[in-house]
Parts: structure tokens; C-alpha cells; sequence
């Protein structure tokens, strides 16, 4: 993936692995497990707006702050539908999300199978945990915006992704 050189932790380079996706691109099928460990399928949104936020950890204060702020545009704009994604147990994102009153976006972990990861190129391979980024899908599940941020301790560009998926409702 060409993305590998640019994404840093701290300044320090890290290798993605995965597939990139692309804007243009159908948007993969991906399974991972929902807080109460049911399974999920990105099937399931069939014929919506979605983001996808992704994040290394909801234990690090920039990962809260983008899971809160997701959530709340999740709710301010119900027809887009909120998918927030990272490696944590479902566990610890259930209790999270409890904490913090995060209800309205869905809450997924990859920590099983790294299913979502892998199809995304969202992987951290000397962590094993996902790098942080946004992917915006239309109703007709193809890909319209993309961004992977290049220092995971930085935040996404949440105005962006939200304009972009306002613009598909």
C-alpha cells in the first residue's frame, strides 16, 4: 500500500496492511462483532448513507473525542448512519459507550478476525491495532470519501467527512 510511508505514531513510521480503498470503489462486506458480541454486517446498512469512523482506541483521548463527535452528528443527522470501528473488546466499547452516552452511532470491534481492517487497509501491523480514518459510503454502497490520517495521535478531518456525507442524503 502506498499509504505505508505516511502513517506515523508519534513521528514514528508505521506499516498499513490491507487493501487501500479507494473513492470510486464498491465498498467491501465486512463482519465484526457488535458490544453485546452479536455479529454485524455492513449488509446490513444496505441503501444508506454511512461513515465509517475508525480508531486504534477509545482509551486515548483523541479516539473519544472522534467516537463522541460521531455520535453526536450521528444523532443531529439521523439519516446518515454512524459505524465506529476499532480493535477494543466489545467489552470495554460497551462500557465506553455507556460511560459517555454513546447511543446513537453503531459501536463495532475487528478484534476477532481484523476483518474490516484488512479490507480497508486500515491494519497497523506492528500493533495490530487499526490507524485512524474516515470512509464515507453512499446509498449505493460505493465509496465517496476516504481519509487516512497520517499521524494517528491527529484528528480527522470531521468536517469534511460530514459535508461529504450530508451531500449524499
Amino acid at each position: 500500500m502506498d499509504l505505508s510511508n505516511n502513517i506515523t505514531f508519534g513521528g514514528k513510521p508505521l506499516t498499513l496492511i490491507g487493501k487501500e480503498i479507494k473513492v470510486g470503489e464498491k465498498a467491501p462486506n465486512f463482519t465484526a462483532l457488535k458490544t453485546d458480541l452479536s455479529p454485524f454486517s455492513l449488509e446490513e446498512l444496505k441503501g444508506k448513507v454511512v461513515v465509517i469512523s475508525v480508531m486504534p482506541s477509545v482509551d486515548t483521548p483523541v479516539c473519544e473525542l472522534q467516537t463522541i463527535r460521531f455520535n453526536t452528528e450521528a444523532y443531529e443527522y439521523g439519516n446518515i448512519h454512524v459505524i465506529t470501528i476499532s480493535v477494543d473488546l466489545p467489552f470495554a466499547l460497551g462500557k465506553f459507550c455507556a460511560n459517555k452516552g454513546v447511543d446513537s452511532a453503531i459501536t463495532l470491534s475487528d478484534h476477532k478476525d481484523l476483518d474490516f481492517g484488512m479490507k480497508y487497509g486500515f491494519v497497523l501491523e506492528e500493533l495490530r491495532l487499526l490507524s485512524r480514518g474516515i470512509v464515507v459510503i453512499d446509498k449505493d454502497g460505493i465509496v465517496r470519501h476516504v481519509e487516512y490520517v497520517q499521524e494517528i495521535t491527529s484528528h480527522p478531518d470531521y468536517d469534511k467527512a460530514i459535508d461529504a456525507a450530508k451531500e449524499l442524503v
